[in-house]
């Protein structure tokens, strides 16, 4: 089969910093038509995204709208999905990670028969209620996709449980390590972290926004923070607080105005690779920045009870601790109080890739029959 249009959908940031090296690859074949459908879930963040890469969309679906439901959401982006094909019709469809977007992309071209690849394949907790709605997404765009992009073997050996065919999957590396040393090297930016973080003040960068972590949980990871700053002086915190209300609202009520820790508005790509380069040490319980901190060599303290990236867990790069405040407090202090410990998941090595994701899943693309 010879692919000539290859039609990439993207929504929120973290798919644009994914599939933005895939595109990148793609415009360099010659002969090949690019079609790149945003269905806009995350509008602001997704267009800082889209700039620092240079890419504009094609089809812009514009389906966000305040408050709006998970169902709301795939009813809308279906219906944007095909007024594209009436207008063009794709020869693949590409697909990244566990978002709802992502679901309703695949599932869109499964509707027409358009086959989908599915980049970001195989990742699991084996909970299918954790993440929610991400591990569902991702569990179900396995099943319509005709080819597994997977970013480690681990991930592989999922699918193949799953019964998957094996001849389908592609172990690619991770294309966010791509896009990570992509902006380091062209779009370097040290902005944030010497305003908030001089007179060798060791950063902590947090992010944390998960659905499964509002309510007590988030108040639990503020006060662990407040515990951390106010026991470790050389320490500085810098966290870019995510804008939905269930975060914002105990964030900001809880840590406003507290000494070195520095709330900022969600940052910039270009900010985030800057902070995280910089860092010494992150607590999240976000997904993406699991695989990227690990090839600067920051050790990861995850603040969840399980993530469906074991690799690094087992690699020694990351710790999942869950989200208690004496759990987060006590990991984070071991990693500061002992630099052997430190070191340890320092020096680990990454398992998420060399940098070449992108160009792997390309060169399959192109060379399929």
């Amino acid at each position: 089969m010879k692919f000539s249009k290859v039609m990439v959908v993207v929504g929120t940031r973290p798919e644009a910093i994914k599939l933005a090296p895939v595109i990148h690859e793609l415009e360099k074949k010659p002969g090949l038509e690019v079609i790149t459908v945003s269905t806009s879930q995350h509008r602001e963040m997704l267009d800082q995204v889209l700039d620092l890469f240079g890419i504009s969309p094609d089809y812009d679906l514009k389906i966000m709208q305040k408050n709006q439901t998970l169902t709301q959401i795939v009813e809308k982006a279906m219906s944007g999905f095909r007024r594209v094909f009436d207008q063009v019709r794709p020869d693949i469809i590409l697909v990244q990670g566990d978002t709802t977007t992502a679901f309703a992309g695949a599932l869109a071209g499964f509707y027409e028969g358009i086959p989908v690849g599915h980049i970001e394949a195989g990742l699991r907790t084996w909970n299918l209620f954790s993440p929610f709605p991400e591990e569902a997404n991702r569990n179900l765009i396995s099943v319509i996709a005709r080819y597994h992009f997977a970013p480690t073997e681990g991930n592989r050996k999922n699918l193949i449980q799953e019964h998957i065919d094996p001849k389908s999957i592609v172990v690619t590396g991770n294309t966010v390590i791509d896009a990570l040393h992509y902006v380091l090297k062209n779009k370097p930016s040290n902005t944030i972290p010497e305003q908030f973080c001089g007179n060798g003040q060791r950063l902590l960068l947090v992010t944390a926004h998960r659905r499964e972590n509002f309510g007590q949980p988030m108040e639990d990871i503020c006060h662990a923070l407040l515990e951390i700053a106010d026991r470790n002086k050389d320490v500085s915190i810098i966290y870019p607080v995510h804008l939905n209300a269930n975060v914002q609202k105990p964030v900001r009520s809880l840590l406003t105005g507290k000494g070195r820790i520095h709330l900022l508005a969600p940052l910039n790509y270009r900010d985030m690779c800057s902070c995280l380069n910089r860092a010494f040490l992150v607590l999240t319980d976000s997904g993406g920045i699991q695989e990227e901190a690990p090839s600067l060599g920051k050790p990861v303290i995850v603040m969840r009870t399980e993530t469906e990236r074991p690799e690094a867990v087992q690699a020694g790069t990351v710790a999942v601790v869950g989200n208690t405040k004496k759990a987060i407090v006590d990991k984070a202090e071991e990693l500061l109080l002992d630099k052997y410990a430190y070191q340890r998941m320092a020096r680990a090595v990454n398992p998420y890739g060399d940098g070449k994701a992108a160009m792997r899943i390309v060169d399959f693309l192109t060379s399929v029959n």
